[in-house]
């Protein structure tokens, strides 16, 4: 019995070697760009399916800003810029709704390459009247609270790294500090200490899986983990709230590789994959960009991560079809649902393309 655990110990580590020998720097920029330009000529001859500010767009520019860092020669910048233009650099109609601000994430980036204040002026503004506002709720889901308060879990994507770029690019860290006060907020409400995961929102506290397990949705930790290593991008490394940034990340990112299923993916329901058995790639692209920075930036162990993130890059290339279209994304919601092989949608992209963009820095580094 012992040697035979050993030989399959041995046995998994060489499948990992060599799933992990596969992917090159040139393989992975090439599907990005494959995945990059079908979303491209998708907007370009059909329009979006959402408006230009609209959250699921945001959450697909910031790919494109990843992609954008390590593409050799690209004319994705230009791309971003002129949606930006498109919009007059406006975010969406409500003010202190989250998903309605997440596209300044990439108006912060877009002026940090060009400097130009236009880009970020009315995003400041806007900015400057949210976080002087009181932020007392409860948390519960009711009375449109989402329009005031970050009270659910994919708005720790959507707003907290708006704040923080935008700390950022203007070297002001009130924004940054409001960002902390709120992600702690919700952090507070949300997060199963026990499980190192976060509910959607408040009413999920006592909802159960068919296995009778607690439901918590894939994409929606994903968004928290996309949001948690953006937050940490744009923070100093003596900054007195990083250290507990650090150790959340550290728990959800070990919680988080023993959810991985066998096809490299995490499905729709992270507790209950047996009732969801297809694979699902918003979530599956989120953590393997959430796992790969915290390889670059030292927060995890290169050995112990590197054949998760592996594993999970080659699933989502393998869920890229020939004409560049990504698959097996669920559709907008807001908990585990069924998702098929020609099921898209922008966050996807996003994901998908920040998730290439960190395993390419983790492939540069460790040749």
């Amino acid at each position: 019995m012992k040697k035979y655990v050993i030989f399959l110990l041995l046995s998994i580590q060489t499948l990992q070697s060599a799933v992990a020998q596969k992917i090159s720097p040139d393989s992975v920029l090439a599907v990005m760009n494959k995945v990059a330009q079908w979303q491209l000529r998708e907007w370009k001859e059909g329009g979006p399916r959402a408006h230009y500010y609209d959250w699921t767009m945001g959450a697909c520019y910031s790919g494109y800003m990843g992609l954008a860092q390590v593409a050799t020669y690209s004319t994705y910048l230009d791309d971003m810029k002129a949606i930006g233009e498109k919009l007059k650099w406006k975010t969406g109609p409500r003010h202190t709704m989250a998903d309605d601000y997440c596209v300044a994430q990439m108006y912060d980036q877009i002026y940090l390459v060009y400097k130009q204040p236009v880009m970020i002026a009315q995003w400041k503004e806007q900015a400057d009247s949210v976080i002087t506002l009181p932020h007392t709720e409860s948390l519960e889901w009711k009375d449109n609270i989402a329009n005031r308060e970050w009270a659910w879990c994919d708005a720790l994507f959507m707003g907290p790294p708006a704040f923080a770029y935008l700390s950022t690019a203007t070297n002001d860290t009130k924004y940054l500090a409001a960002a902390c006060k709120l992600w702690w907020k919700t952090t507070d409400y949300l997060f199963d200490k026990d499980e190192s995961l976060y509910y959607r929102d408040s009413r999920f506290f006592n909802q159960k899986e068919a296995n009778g397990k607690k439901v918590f949705w894939s994409r929606g930790n994903g968004w928290v983990m996309g949001g948690l290593v953006r937050m940490l991008d744009n923070m100093p490394e003596n900054y007195p709230d990083r250290k507990r940034f650090e150790n959340l990340y550290k728990k959800m990112a070990a919680k988080i590789a023993t959810l991985q299923n066998a096809d490299g993916t995490w499905h729709a329901a992270l507790l209950d994959p047996a009732s969801y058995p297809v694979k699902e790639t918003s979530g599956t692209g989120f953590y393997c960009f959430a796992l790969a920075y915290g390889i670059n930036h030292g927060l995890i162990s290169y050995n112990k991560y590197w054949p998760v993130v592996a594993k999970a890059w080659s699933a989502l290339t393998g869920c890229v079809q020939t004409d560049g279209k990504l698959g097996y994304v669920q559709q907008i919601g807001e908990k585990p649902e069924k998702v098929t092989a020609d099921d898209t949608e922008t966050y996807g992209v996003g994901a998908f393309l920040l998730a290439g963009s960190e395993v390419y820095k983790v492939l540069q580094k460790h040749k």
